[in-house]
């Protein structure tokens, strides 16, 4: 049996225990320390967001956003639907009430087109637009950008997928009000868990900050006007994201050519359609993504499990969940043809090419029992 391969494992740098040893020493173990420190400023640098907040999750981090923001009970916020549920459940927290846009086929992220006649065409407006820039893909984030702006929606940007990931040479997660990136277990750079909070604007971060520290105010004693969280990063994992941002480059450089591997060895099938990028973009392709014209992908998930390597369909559209089976939504059947025919496929950056090659083979052995060409 092949080792295993994962859609996208955990991969160190090798400074992490260093690090991690330092934080020992200190006796910093949480909640902070100088490696959080250390942790936004390399996020801030690297990105160039101007203020940044070391947190517990990536969904955290949106709830924060939706906390300042003043999103509150029956407000509607808009969403991308093809996306993981984790973009929008922090509109549930806030008593609010998500409103799904489609996607668009030359991002396969949420259209511009149609947040734009829902905008002009609404009767009640919406407070906020969290848009997700999905596998590390850009969105088209300045057109959307634009149309906030016109209309007065806060933009939200869920950059859990796409850190190191820019358009027009600026990097998402910075066009919006707020941005939020994720060190989950299988993304690009990881924490084991954790999330970050960028914005331009310092006053919301520190609100935020104040939130998530459970919204203490400053007194010698512990004085409560609000209520918070315990979302605060610590010194622990902040060590291990230092060491990540050592290497994020060399990451996306390699998650890039592992996607060039796929394309590579199985550019000759005329069924498969890759997940395209935005003109004046580059994208971090966190996940290896592809559509099938006519096969099931369920087989080739199969096959490629019996030899040993993950894969996973494209995401379920949150328009499609029993949970928002009430939810408002603006849909023209592109996200739910992504789903009914997308496979993510294995893109750990310790991966080689001949292991891609063997998961191409693998594929195109069970494409329409033709070898792959069709």
């Amino acid at each position: 049996m092949n080792k295993r391969f994962f859609l996208s494992e955990p991969h160190m740098s090798g400074n992490e225990l260093k690090y991690i040893e330092k934080v020992f020493q200190s006796n910093y173990i949480a909640p902070l320390g100088e490696h959080v420190n250390k942790f936004e400023e390399s996020i801030k640098d690297y990105a160039g967001a101007k203020n940044a907040l070391a947190v517990i999750s990536g969904t955290a981090a949106i709830h924060l956003a939706l906390r300042v923001l003043g999103i509150g009970q029956d407000d509607d916020v808009l969403a991308s639907t093809f996306t993981f549920i984790g973009s929008v459940n922090a509109i549930l927290y806030q008593g609010a009430n998500p409103v799904f846009i489609d996607s668009d086929k030359k991002s396969w992220n949420l259209s511009s087109k149609l947040l734009n006649k829902y905008l002009c065409e609404c009767d009640k407006k919406p407070k906020a637009l969290i848009v997700t820039h999905l596998y590390g893909q850009c969105a088209d984030i300045e057109k959307i950008a634009d149309i906030c702006a016109l209309h007065g929606v806060y933009l939200i940007e869920d950059a859990a997928e796409s850190l190191g990931a820019v358009f027009n040479g600026k990097h998402t997660g910075t066009f919006g009000d707020f941005g939020i990136y994720s060190f989950n277990g299988n993304k690009i750079l990881t924490t084991s868990g954790g999330g970050m909070l960028v914005s331009s604007n310092k006053e919301w971060i520190d609100k935020a900050k104040f939130y998530c520290t459970q919204a203490k105010e400053p007194f010698v004693h512990y004085e409560h006007l609000e209520y918070g969280y315990n979302y605060r990063m610590s010194n622990v994992l902040a060590a291990i994201g230092v060491a990540q941002m050592e290497v994020i480059e060399e990451r996306v450089a390699k998650k890039r050519e592992i996607f060039e591997w796929y394309r590579e060895f199985l550019g000759d099938v005329k069924e498969i359609t890759f997940m395209p990028e935005l003109e004046n973009s580059r994208g971090n392709r966190w996940l290896t993504a592809m559509i099938f014209a006519k096969s099931d992908y369920n087989k080739i998930m199969k096959a490629l499990e019996e030899v040993n390597v993950e894969s996973r369909p494209l995401w379920k559209p949150m328009h499609m969940q029993p949970l928002f089976s009430d939810a408002k939504s603006v849909v023209d059947g592109t996200s739910e043809e992504l789903f009914n025919k997308g496979l993510c496929v294995a893109s750990s950056t310790t991966m080689m090419k001949d292991d891609v090659k063997m998961i191409c083979d693998v594929i195109k052995e069970n494409i329409c029992g033709t070898g792959g060409r069709t």
